[in-house]
């Protein structure tokens, strides 16, 4: 019976794997910064939208707009509220050397006309 790998084939799949690992884990953390992206971008157009309700209605734009934030978005977040409640904020690097991502969402509710018929 012959052998399957000789000692020079386990030694070149050893160094395969040593090549592939580091590929590998950088695909997962650029994987996971487009969704953290993707989820940041997601939370400040709800956290926009909650301050247009809350000022359409005469609440307060700012305070609903960052309790509808994530909490680690909340301090680092500006919200301004002039015609349209407009939230941005920065995501954070998860690779090192990359600079953080400004994101800006913004919403504004007007009084529509009867949509009666």
């Amino acid at each position: 019976m012959s052998r399957l790998w000789t000692t020079s084939e386990r030694g070149q799949a050893s160094a395969e794997l040593v090549a592939v690992v580091p590929a590998l884990l950088l695909g997962v953390l650029i994987a996971a910064q487009i969704g953290l992206v993707g989820y940041a971008l997601w939370s400040a157009g709800s956290a926009a939208r909650a301050g247009a309700r809350a000022a359409n209605v005469g609440g307060d734009a700012e305070a609903a707009a960052r309790s509808a934030l994530p909490s680690p978005f909340r301090e680092d977040a500006s919200v301004s509220d002039d015609d349209e409640v407009e939230v941005r904020l920065h995501v954070p690097a998860l690779i090192p050397g990359l600079p953080s991502v400004p994101l800006e969402a913004r919403a504004a509710l007007t009084a529509g006309e009867d949509g009666g018929g």
